[in-house]
C-alpha cells in the first residue's frame, strides 16, 4: 500500500527526491516518514510528518532533507539536498497509526564522492 520511487545515484552535493504513495485516503490521517538503512548499521529515523504537518529530522539531515506531504495524492516526499556519501543507504517509508503500521518496500540512495 506503499510504493516509493527516486532513489538512484548521484554525486556528492547533488539532489533527490522520494516519493511515497499510499493507496487510500485514510492514509492523510497518519504519521508518515522515511527511515534508512545502511550495510551494517541500524535503521535510523531519517525525518517524519504528522498529519497537521508538524515535522521532525534526523540531526544528520537537519538543514539539507525537507519532508512534506501532498494530501490530495496521498503521498509523502523527501526532498534531499546537498546529498553526502553518509546519506547512502536503503529508504524506507513508512506510515502509522495507534492500530497500524505499514512499510514501502524501500528505495536505494547511492551518493558518490
Amino acid at each position: 500500500q506503499l510504493v516509493e520511487s527516486g532513489g538512484g545515484l548521484v554525486q556528492a552535493g547533488g539532489s533527490l527526491r522520494l516519493s511515497c504513495a499510499a493507496s487510500g485516503s485514510i492514509f492523510s490521517r497518519y504519521l508518515m516518514g522515511w527511515y534508512r538503512q545502511a550495510p551494517g548499521k541500524q535503521r535510523e529515523l531519517v525525518a517524519q510528518i504528522t498529519s497537521d504537518g508538524t515535522t521532525n529530522y534526523a540531526d544528520a539531515v537537519k538543514g539539507r532533507f525537507t519532508i512534506f506531504r501532498d494530501s490530495g495524492k496521498n503521498t509523502v516526499y523527501l526532498q534531499m539536498n546537498s546529498l553526502e556519501p553518509e546519506d547512502t543507504a536503503g529508504y524506507y517509508c513508512f506510515a502509522r497509526s495507534l492500530m497500524n503500521n505499514y512499510w514501502g518496500q524501500g528505495t536505494q540512495v547511492t551518493v558518490s564522492s
